[in-house]
């Protein structure tokens, strides 16, 4: 029947709730639609609940395809290169298994809390980094520096992956190009492996000069204001990653979320493999030993607590806005709290474990080259570049070793970089509604842009570059912006309403431990990182280059250029919202959903409870 020929003269609805209101968590209702024509009522009833893909707000969202898709990005994401290189020195470096200590203190205190807090926040409101601050407008500048600290970390961190690829594609030969000093680009200073030759300091070994002069042709270049052109090989493998990067981002999280399934995986089943070949090498115990040996006279030394805290910052990837972007995306009733403590418990084992993997063959280096295991333990991309491949160059079959070991470097890599880019992608569309429709324009945007800055890093000097973007791009901006984002939602938005919004979605209210972790422990925690970073600053370096004065102010350019996101949006929003000077804090400092309270003199957070309420 044509739509203008239906008169309808009467139209009501009626919710009746189908369970009794004393109920926690989410609520089914019976939705009745009554119409009245000629004289006839007609009826229809629908079951609305808001544990699907709908928020109470009525906002319909993509979800993940399947729960462990959702899970599997996670991992992905938050295990990364640096539980491979960066875990297991600390742990050897500052008393062993003694490390553990400080690292599981912060750990349950601090990185669990605000792992879980910026899970749930995402999941509620169900918005990327940005958006998510509809319930404090004014600390919505957070959400574009976590976006800005994530765009920056792609210009350089695609760039290992392209190094990564390059050593595999290096890999599919007889003999690896880092065994001998007889290579075009070895100076006269290479002594090969064969040669115990790292008690010499004058002395390279051909690993060292194949990453130095072969892959990144870094002789070429006398420092970062001479950096040449793009080298073509890692110029066509930063292209190869930045085409995958594309292809598993451009459907959002249906396409993210099978990708997972092997990016995710590979490396566990690489890191066994690799474990089962070094603990059989000679000298592999006495690494492993040296791994665990407990000294916990080291617990003593400040310097050990303050690397365990920055490494529980780093490692579990929050304050990087992607956390936020992956749990938007969970159906509302997810149980949010299990997934917080299943993911980032398997982040801290994974470093765990790795451990043993690298220190068995360190532990083979050691006793090969007949020298102390300090000579050879090193993190950083020393490691997994140059001292973990000249240690796969002494096995049988080597080159069927260094393709297993790339190709896990890859994996980890890659599910970590879409996870950044996931939250930069999600993040401006959310904010900008009218990119919804093209996503894939945008994502592909956004991926060209990060591959021609990050050509910088492919030069003869790019390694400067890069080392300068890895010093400032997440460190001190990191936690500055997580510091933002825990004294926003406990202390405007309150811990107390927070904790009604998760109850709101599984049915359980948090418990008194996670509540004084958001409020007091996890802000001081917050607090006390950001001064210490400033109060151990150290200029940034490469081996033995100490870069400029110019370069350090550039570098500190770029930090400051996401943490002032947030004074100038507080100013902006501020200036833009009409009233007087309390109307505009007021409307500032709440929830858009509750303006009209505004209106009525209802301000929650004037009131002296709010701030007590714990």
């Amino acid at each position: 029947m044509p739509r203008g020929r239906l008169a309808v003269t009467l139209m009501s609805s009626a919710i009746a709730p189908v369970k009794p209101s004393s109920t926690t968590g989410p609520k089914e209702v019976e939705l009745i639609l009554v119409k009245e024509q000629n004289g006839v009522q007609f009826t229809s009833s629908t079951l609305v609940s808001p544990s699907g893909q709908t928020h109470p707000s009525g906002e319909e969202r993509e979800t993940w395809g399947k729960k462990i898709d959702f899970l599997l990005s996670v991992i992905g994401f938050a295990v990364d290169l640096a539980n491979v290189w960066r875990f297991p020195y600390l742990c050897y470096k500052n008393g062993g298994g003694a490390f553990l200590v400080p690292y599981l203190f912060f750990m349950v205190i601090a990185g669990m809390p605000l792992f879980y807090m910026e899970l749930a926040l995402g999941q509620y409101n169900r918005e990327g980094a940005a958006g998510v601050w509809k319930i404090c407008p004014i600390f919505k500048g957070v959400g574009f520096t976590v976006i800005l600290i994530s765009l920056y970390v792609g210009f350089y961190y695609n760039v290992i992956i392209a190094w990564a690829l390059f050593y595999l594609f290096s890999s599919f030969t007889s003999e690896l190009p880092w065994i001998h000093c007889n290579n075009t680009w070895n100076s006269p200073n290479c002594s090969d492996l064969n040669d115990t030759l790292l008690n010499d300091t004058h002395k390279a070994t051909p690993a060292l000069e194949y990453f130095e002069r072969g892959v990144l042709h870094l002789h070429e270049s006398t420092g970062i204001d001479d950096l040449g052109l793009p080298r073509w090989q890692l110029t066509a493998c930063l292209a190869v990653v930045i085409v995958v990067l594309y292809f598993s981002l451009w459907k959002g999280v249906k396409t993210s979320g099978k990708v997972v399934w092997i990016t995710a995986t590979m490396p566990y089943v690489v890191l066994t493999v690799l474990l089962l070949r070094g603990v059989t090498l000679p000298g592999a115990m006495d690494g492993i030993k040296a791994y665990l040996s407990v000294d916990f006279l080291r617990l003593c030394d400040a310097q050990v607590w303050i690397e365990a805290a920055t490494q529980i910052c780093f490692s579990l990837g929050v304050g990087f806005g992607v956390l936020i972007a992956f749990s938007s995306y969970n159906k509302f009733s997810n149980n949010c709290y299990r997934d917080a403590i299943i993911t980032s418990s398997i982040n801290s084992l994974t470093s765990f474990f790795s451990g043993f993997v690298i220190f068995s063959f360190l532990g083979y280096m050691s006793q090969k080259h007949n020298v102390a295991l300090d000579k050879v333990a090193t993190d950083g991309p020393g490691l997994v570049f140059i001292i973990y491949p000249e240690a796969i160059a002494t096995l049988p079959g080597s080159s069927v070793w260094a393709v297993i070991f790339f190709i896990m470097l890859l994996t980890l890599g890659i599910d970590s970089a879409m996870g950044g880019m996931e939250s930069v992608i999600t993040g401006l569309i959310d904010e900008f509604k009218c990119l919804h429709k093209h996503r894939e324009l945008f994502t592909l945007f956004i991926v060209v842009s990060t591959f021609l800055i990050s050509l910088i890093c492919v030069t003869n000097g790019g390694i400067y570059v890069f080392t300068l973007l890895d010093h400032f791009a997440a460190g001190t901006s990191i936690l500055f912006g997580v510091l933002i984002e825990a004294i926003g939602i406990a202390w405007f938005y309150g811990v107390d309403r927070f904790s009604d919004d998760i109850e709101e979605m599984i049915g359980q209210r948090p418990g008194l431990y996670w509540r004084l972790c958001w409020k007091f422990v996890s802000p001081c925690f917050l607090l006390f990182m950001v001064v210490i970073s400033f109060a151990t600053f150290n200029p940034p370096k490469y081996g033995s280059y100490y870069f400029p004065t110019w370069a350090t102010m550039v570098g500190w350019c770029l930090s400051i250029s996401s943490m002032i996101m947030v004074p100038l949006y507080a100013i902006y929003k501020f200036c833009s919202l009409p009233g007087s000077f309390c109307d505009k804090l007021a409307y500032a400092i709440t929830p858009e959903t509750e303006h009209h309270l505004v209106e009525r003199g209802e301000v929650r957070q004037f009131t002296l409870q709010h701030w007590l309420v714990v």
